[in-house]
């Protein structure tokens, strides 16, 4: 029987948060220390822990069928290869900065100007729109420090919460591109190994409608139901269930975590009490 080889980042945050999605997939991987290769127990799967860089060419060759990548990586070395999922962590940006005390009014002022990046297609196609040509410096280790050493007039390189830029003296003028974590799927993947990413990919994705909902209980009175149910924008039909109580009913549903709060106010104001929010683990629509 075939398996599906997923490439996942040997170490760091995105290894921890490839492996959990997994894992909340009901995926059980035998993981020893170290391996650079690993099955799971209970899909047809296999694990390959590799270098971030070396990953598109793996896909390229079909080494291995999928990977989680960060889309910032594809960019650079495989914008040949396709998404099939966009996975919402390991978020960040890839950002130009300079040192604080310098002036910048525009990219134009980069013109000419020695960037130390790991990113040097990002920076040269993104360089390109504004007909302007820096003077690339190819860095594969930590960029922040170049132009303490005067090695660079600038960097290119990833941030998250810009704490490693402050630490620096450095200053983020430029957001070249937006990243998240994404399924990446190898150009001559097999029509069996598609089966797989297909349950695969429905499983992912149970999950990550999951991450972003929140089921929500509540009591309200009768006269109000009408008017509280308009107010929840989640699953199709609420449940209404009477209480013991003459009069009043409970109300079960599904909202998106990211207007929770706002619902929630205008529920008590339509008088709803008592209300109730649960995680939930896996969501299939």
């Amino acid at each position: 029987m075939s398996k599906l080889k997923i490439a996942v980042q040997k170490s760091g945050r995105l290894n921890e948060d490839s492996l959990k999605i997994l894992k909340d997939c009901g995926i059980s991987i035998d993981n020893g220390r170290d391996q650079l290769k690993a099955s799971a127990s209970n899909f047809p799967l296999e694990i390959f822990y590799l270098r971030n860089g070396d990953i598109p060419q793996y896909l390229r060759d079909g080494v291995v069928d999928i990977a989680i990548i960060g889309e910032n990586v594809l960019i650079e070395k495989g914008d040949d290869i396709g998404i099939v999922e966009r996975l919402g962590f390991s978020k960040c940006r890839v950002s130009l900065a300079i040192p604080k005390e310098n002036k910048y009014t525009s990219i134009s002022d980069l013109n000419g100007k020695r960037i130390a990046t790991s990113y040097p297609n990002t920076v040269t196609n993104y360089f390109k729109k504004f007909n302007v040509t820096p003077d690339i410096h190819l860095i594969t280790g930590s960029v922040e420090i170049a132009p303490n050493i005067g090695l660079a007039d600038a960097i290119c390189d990833i941030v998250s919460s810009g704490s490693t830029l402050f630490k620096n003296n450095l200053t983020e003028v430029e957001v070249m591109l937006k990243s998240e974590a994404v399924l990446a799927v190898s150009p001559s993947i097999n029509n069996q190994c598609k089966q797989l990413l297909n349950k695969l990919q429905f499983r992912i994705q149970a999950v990550l409608k999951a991450r972003k909902s929140r089921y929500i209980l509540m009591n309200a009175p009768n006269n109000k139901i009408e008017e509280i149910i308009k107010l929840l924008p989640g699953m199709r039909s609420p449940t209404v269930l009477p209480l013991a109580e003459e009069g009043w009913s409970s109300i079960h549903t599904v909202i998106e975590k990211d207007s929770f709060w706002e619902v929630i106010d205008a529920l008590k104001a339509q008088g709803a009490e008592g209300l109730l929010v649960v995680p939930i683990e896996k969501l299939v629509l």
